[in-house]
């Protein structure tokens, strides 16, 4: 079955960084679209990014442009979220997802905080 597996989260201050990443099994990796979602603390689920099965195209939410860069390493079925610049109203539960609105993982949590 499909497994997405997040890590990386944890709590860092303002203009900081992290790395999520994403171990996929369960289905051929490399033929899918993946994409990074969030959630804040009462808020709905957001679209944060998208790249597509080769790792050439990538699209961003506004709010993240020009500060994330996804990527993705079918050799190793993983997909990564560099966050750069992080801000307070980054904070939220990441999760990965296979395509647009497919089955997604369990999340790892971001906090950006002083």
């Amino acid at each position: 079955q499909v497994q997405l597996v997040e890590s990386g989260g944890g709590l860092v201050q303002p203009g900081g960084s992290l790395r999520l990443s994403c171990a996929a099994s369960g289905f051929t990796f490399s033929n899918f679209v993946m994409s990074w979602l969030r959630q804040a603390p009462g808020k709905g689920l957001e679209w944060v990014s998208d790249i597509n099965s080769g790792g050439d195209i990538t699209h961003y939410a506004d709010s993240v442009k020009g500060r994330f860069t996804i990527s993705r390493d079918n050799a190793k079925k993983t997909l990564y979220l560099q966050m750069n610049s992080l801000k307070p109203e980054d904070t939220a539960v990441y999760y990965c997802a296979r395509g647009a609105g497919g089955p997604r993982g369990q999340g790892t949590q971001v906090t950006v905080s002083s």
